[in-house]
């Protein structure tokens, strides 16, 4: 577990005003990014992550410290995103209609960078990814998880999280040359 993690939970467990703010400082961004990823909305990851953070505060008690901080928030953020779009286990998590509007309409949002065609690539290739595996490479390629971490997240075994993990990247390769 990261020190920070300890600091936060330390915090949060003797005065949670303080200890919130320090969680916030440390993963607003981190939370947000991660939702964003999978809701692609701008204004529905922020309803998402200020969701989560409520979440957070609320259940904290939950918590126990001999899982990972880190995956703990993230399955929490994750489950709110999903809650979100309406859907769950084995569902896509958006159209592939909707993915393509959405991020044609991002060039007019300040919070990506349409620009940028190599990243606009890979979004789109992501997201044509099943839902778990989608969530476990963004988990692994953005957020930086171990797999056991992904696995508390969500819900399965590290070995697959590594399988899900390696299949998506072959299949965004594989989208990323035929796509051009």
């Amino acid at each position: 577990m990261a020190e920070n993690d300890k600091d936060i939970i330390r915090e949060m467990r003797e005065d949670s005003e303080r200890g919130f703010l320090l969680l916030m400082t440390s993963y607003k961004e981190p939370i947000y990014w991660h939702i964003r990823r999978l809701v692609v909305s701008h204004n529905d990851a922020q309803d998402a992550a200020q969701e989560t953070f409520i979440r957070i505060f609320r259940s904290f008690g939950q918590y126990r410290e001999e899982n990972s901080f880190k995956a703990w928030l993230f399955r929490i953020a994750t489950n709110e995103a999903l809650r979100l779009l309406g859907k769950y286990k084995n569902a896509t998590i958006l159209s592939l209609d909707d993915v393509t509007a959405d991020i044609l309409s991002a060039k007019d949002d300040v919070y990506y960078n349409s620009s940028d065609v190599i990243a606009t690539r890979l979004q789109k290739a992501i997201l044509h990814l099943p839902a778990k595996q989608q969530l476990t490479f963004n988990l692994r390629y953005y957020d930086e998880m171990s797999y056991d971490e992904i696995a508390e997240v969500t819900g399965s075994t590290a070995a697959s999280a590594k399988m899900n993990y390696h299949l998506a990247k072959e299949k965004i390769i594989r989208y990323m040359n035929n796509n051009d």
